[in-house]
């Protein structure tokens, strides 16, 4: 039987016991997207623990990172032992990982096997949709969803290393709008089932005001949400999502061009004990440090849009890890 929705004050309590969560949306360099982030053969364990080690060195304390449903269709076993060993070296780093289920984003027909690799100067060129559009709107695929969900969550739902569950990333993204919401209701139904300690939560992204956002902000234990604007904007949205008097997360920040920066945007999430993913931390095969609204054959940008590090762990501005380090000691102090 389903647990439901948290109370403020279980929600509370929680916050509390984790703190301030202050970390990235995390996918290696060496992967070009969640289907081979995880598939066996591109399972890339030491890059992973290289890249895992530099962000404790700029003291982050948590991940956000994406599972791929296909991955678990095709090979389920191999999957939650791939997964346990990700979250067994993440904390050896002592970051503990927010896993997402779910993600309306990009390619909406996700397909196994080799990947292609990346347009040259396209910003997530090869980023694949979970499960994608087709078991999205077709309801007579959801037994084998409710199954993963339920599979990965039971599985992992009384582990410390997993801090929240992020159930679905930007639903109605890709033109499928409120086509979404009942696979987002549908999945915290079933992830209620299994009961697990840890929150659950679906991040808003667009109209925070509308309908789905709404909707979103009913089904969840603590708030989070994505915010790519500049810093002005996002202290009306935080003010916004103060008064539903639960913890808040942003679980995606960072885009340089709009002032959206760790200088501006830290000390607003600061100043309301909000916790904090940017994307992401390395530079890699995503080739998420270009525009959004990059073309094919774009160079490489002064200013990068997200991510932290060069490939070789190199920070693209020493001032930003500069920052980041003095920022969480003094949280810590």
């Amino acid at each position: 039987m389903s647990s439901g929705r948290w109370s403020e004050t279980r929600a509370s309590e929680w916050e509390k016991k984790v703190g301030v969560l202050c970390g990235c949306n995390y996918i290696p360099r060496t992967a070009v997207n969640t289907l081979e982030m995880w598939q066996a053969d591109t399972f890339d364990e030491r890059t992973i623990d290289e890249e895992l080690g530099w962000a404790q060195r700029v003291h982050l304390n948590s991940l956000r990172v994406f599972l791929h449903y296909l991955v678990w269709e095709a090979d389920r076993d191999g999957l939650l032992k791939r997964l346990d060993r990700f979250l067994t070296l993440a904390s050896k780093h002592r970051l503990r990982t927010m896993l997402v289920l779910f993600d309306d984003c990009w390619n909406q027909e996700p397909q196994l096997g080799k990947q292609e690799p990346p347009i040259p100067g396209v910003h997530n060129s090869r980023w694949v949709a979970s499960p994608g559009r087709s078991r999205v709107l077709d309801q007579s695929t959801w037994k084998g969803l409710e199954q993963f969900v339920k599979d990965v969550v039971r599985r992992f739902a009384r582990d410390e290393r997993v801090v929240v569950w992020d159930l679905y990333n930007e639903p109605g993204n890709a033109g499928l709008g409120e086509k979404s919401l009942p696979l987002v209701e549908a999945t915290f139904q079933w992830a209620r089932e299994v009961s697990p300690s840890q929150p659950l939560t679906v991040g808003l992204w667009a109209d925070f005001q509308d309908q789905m956002h709404q909707r979103f902000v009913e089904l969840s234990d603590v708030i989070s949400f994505h915010t790519y604007n500049p810093p002005e904007v996002v202290l009306q949205q935080v003010e916004t999502l103060k008064g539903y008097r639960r913890p808040l997360l942003c679980t995606e920040f960072l885009r340089r061009q709009v002032g959206n920066t760790f200088a501006a945007i830290l000390p607003i999430f600061a100043q309301h004990r909000i916790s904090w993913y940017f994307w992401g931390l390395v530079a890699g095969k995503t080739q998420t440090y270009l525009d959004w609204e990059s073309k094919p054959g774009a160079p490489p940008p002064k200013v990068w849009q997200h991510d932290l590090l060069h490939p070789d762990g190199t920070p693209y501005d020493p001032a930003e890890v500069d920052l980041l380090r003095q920022w969480r000691a003094g949280r810590q102090a």
